[in-house]
């Protein structure tokens, strides 16, 4: 496969449509004219997607909700502010599915 670059941006050349033809073009307005070339596209199609049923496999522990009351919950952390700072604790109540987080 032969990829073809633009002469004035040196972008990708992309098969459009221009006055009912297929041709390569670039966003910057160039149209490849002329010349040999062949433009095939292949339509994969959508993929079909199974819904697996929802079972929350992260850890279960020890930890009081404060909208039901409950004592335990699933567990897991993120990263969500600096590198330099301590990771953030998620927990989601098992019973009512709550979910809150803790910082430290």
């Amino acid at each position: 496969m032969m990829m073809m670059f633009c002469p004035k941006c040196k972008s990708l050349l992309k098969p459009m449509t221009v006055a009912g033809k297929r041709v390569l073009g670039c966003s910057c307005g160039y149209r490849q004219v002329g010349g040999s070339m062949s433009i095939t596209e292949k339509n994969r199609g959508a993929k079909e997607v199974h819904v697996v049923e929802e079972h929350d496999t992260r850890p279960l522990v020890d930890a009081h909700c404060g909208k039901c009351g409950h004592g335990k919950a699933h567990f897991w952390s993120l990263q969500t502010r600096a590198a330099d700072e301590p990771e953030t604790r998620f927990f989601k109540c098992e019973k009512c599915g709550h979910t809150w987080r803790e910082y430290k």
